[in-house]
């Protein structure tokens, strides 16, 4: 897996005004607002910094939240975590591991296999429909 380096500058012209906030700076979309949060499509969830494939649909539920939710990644070494004290909580936050565009948060409160709830923004992401 190559690292994905970019200057602030190449991000900010590469990405909208609200993906850089995002996935640059840290930001979160308000919930029930991205373009993903209910999309029921088959196919492919992409970072959209990199467009690393992160998550499929068939691992996509419903958490109610109004953010995106998968119990599983595609690849476990495509996504970095970290701990988040932000805003007086105590978090995991959830990377891109090609590009360290930031993602979401990873709670234990998800469904069966995993028990896991990947909470992501959908500014992060693109989409990829199956042919």
């Amino acid at each position: 897996m190559d690292k994905v380096i970019k200057t602030e500058a190449e991000w900010q012209a590469q990405l909208s005004p609200e993906a850089f906030y995002v996935t640059r700076q840290k930001g979160t979309e308000r919930a029930f607002t991205g373009q993903y949060w209910n999309t029921t499509q088959v196919g492919t969830y992409r970072c959209v910094c990199c467009d690393t494939a992160l998550f499929r649909s068939d691992t996509k539920f419903d958490a109610g939240c109004g953010w995106p939710s998968y119990f599983e990644p595609i690849d476990n070494d495509l996504i970095r975590e970290e701990q988040d004290t932000s805003h007086g909580m105590i978090r995991t936050e959830v990377m891109c591991a090609v590009c360290d565009a930031h993602l979401g948060h990873v709670f234990p409160d998800g469904p069966p296999p995993t028990g896991l709830r990947y909470c992501i923004n959908s500014l992060s992401l693109s989409f990829e429909p199956d042919a």
